[in-house]
């Protein structure tokens, strides 16, 4: 019989903590997931990472993928091309038409490089081989890879002790309300770091077009897009979206950046793409690319050993046929706004929350400081975590963030649902995150002295 957590001296696995002791999952049931120990926990995060957007059990995903390995599950997609890779490449581009070429992978950190390499290998094929620096909003998180972690300007909480091996790519903090409500001070930081790094050295622009695990829920505003597309006109460099959470209509529409004013040149998709029950990724780019590498050097190559694998192509086929006819993209973009809203009606008057934020079913949650309403609240504290583990014993899973330390956000919170969440279960997991942050808020009060209770 299995234990019912599992502790770093318990088991072989090399565990990401080594202090916790892990709850063991037995099964999942739709967005509930069973312990051994019989303790149901509601999923408000899509498997904890973002990626289960159709629950547990999807009969047709599954079955999708095992007819497929019965036929031929892998093979390396250097030496052969297959059906499912085929049919997938042209859906994808058919719910992006503003793409022509896709390349999958496996993680979004695989594709985020590859990502990298292809604007790289644009401008070499181009004759501008000097361009290879990259410049992203600092508060980022693009993957945990060396190449991807060079992306972030998050140098204590992520970069280190890694920051020997990383490029030194350049970062813009981002247009939050704190420091930049308008968007304007980011753009005269871009400015200033084309001017740092010499226009004809800047390969692309990286970020995400609505923030997830790194600021939960946040978009610049649109004169911040405006001018990013005035900027890549001018200067010549790609812009390079990481859609790997946001695609596959975790925002209401198929990807972020057809909710905004501006079209990346490259984008990337994974999690919700195999949706928890394959890995699989891609990264997309425009004609423009394909045709600069088609014209010069006609080869993408040092792919990974799973790109394109039947298996998982066949099943990421069944995943976009579930997403399209269930409707369960339309059902975020209409049940998207309204869950904010009660989101944030269920929390107003907490002084520990700021801001509710988001689209379709990614919100973030910013924790401040009580005793202000919007102070970062003290590193050392850790809120974020402590308010999602309070939240796990309390039967509910949510994400947290904790960058105070770069001093890009403060503690903020994710809830993202699996599209398939019903309105009953909604309702719940808001119930039960309002009841984790009411206790959080009065042990987090207490602990700084009670000096939020004199707030006006």
């Amino acid at each position: 019989m299995s234990p019912e957590r599992v502790a770093a001296d318990q088991t072989s696995t090399f565990p990401r903590f080594l202090d916790l002791a892990y709850p063991s999952i037995e099964r999942g049931d739709g967005v509930w997931l069973h312990t051994t120990g019989g303790e149901k926990i509601l999923d408000a995060c899509s498997g904890g990472a973002m990626v289960s957007s159709l629950g547990n059990g999807a009969s047709e995903i599954v079955e999708a993928g095992a007819k497929q390995a019965e036929r031929m599950a892998y093979f390396y997609m250097d030496h052969f091309t297959n059906e499912p890779m085929e049919q997938l490449a042209d859906r994808l581009i058919g719910l992006a038409p503003q793409m022509a070429r896709v390349r999958f992978a496996s993680s979004g950190s695989e594709v985020n490089e590859a990502a990298l390499r292809l604007a790289r290998q644009y401008h070499v094929d181009r004759g501008e081989a000097d361009r290879w620096q990259v410049i992203s909003p600092a508060q980022a998180y693009h993957g945990s890879t060396m190449a991807t972690m060079a992306l972030t300007g998050r140098r204590q909480t992520i970069q280190e002790p890694y920051s020997a091996y990383l490029s030194p790519h350049l970062h813009i903090p981002p247009s939050t309300w704190r420091f930049d409500p308008s968007g304007q001070a980011a753009l005269d930081e871009l400015d200033e770091r084309i001017k740092e790094a010499g226009a004809n050295s800047v390969a692309a622009f990286f970020c995400e077009p609505i923030s997830a695990a790194a600021l939960p829920g946040y978009s610049p505003p649109d004169r911040f897009w405006y001018g990013l597309a005035e900027r890549r006109e001018k200067h010549g460099f790609l812009i390079c979206f990481d859609e790997v959470v946001t695609g596959m209509g975790r925002v209401g529409t198929w990807f972020a950046f057809q909710q905004l004013p501006i079209e990346p040149d490259v984008v990337t998709v994974g999690k919700g793409l195999g949706a928890g029950y394959a890995p699989i990724s891609a990264v997309m780019c425009k004609q423009h690319v394909y045709d600069a590498i088609a014209a010069g050097s006609r080869a993408f190559d040092l792919g990974h050993t799973w790109d394109g694998a039947p298996q998982s192509c066949a099943v990421g086929l069944a995943v976009v046929d579930v997403l399209e006819s269930q409707r369960w993209v339309e059902r975020v973009r209409d049940r998207g706004p309204r869950l904010r809203d009660e989101l944030e009606s269920a929390l107003k008057g907490n002084p520990m929350v700021h801001d509710v934020r988001g689209r379709g079913f990614l919100l973030g949650v910013e924790l401040v400081d009580p005793r202000d309403g919007k102070s970062f609240l003290p590193d050392e504290l850790q809120v974020g975590l402590r308010v999602e583990d309070h939240a796990i014993e309390h039967g509910l899973l949510v994400g947290s963030t904790h960058s105070t330390a770069d001093g890009y956000a403060g503690d903020e919170i994710l809830i993202a649902p699996a599209f398939t969440s019903t309105d009953q279960e909604l309702a719940m997991m808001i119930e039960r995150f309002t009841e984790t942050m009411a206790h959080m808020t009065s042990k987090i009060e207490k602990k700084l002295g009670g000096a939020a209770a004199s707030r006006q």
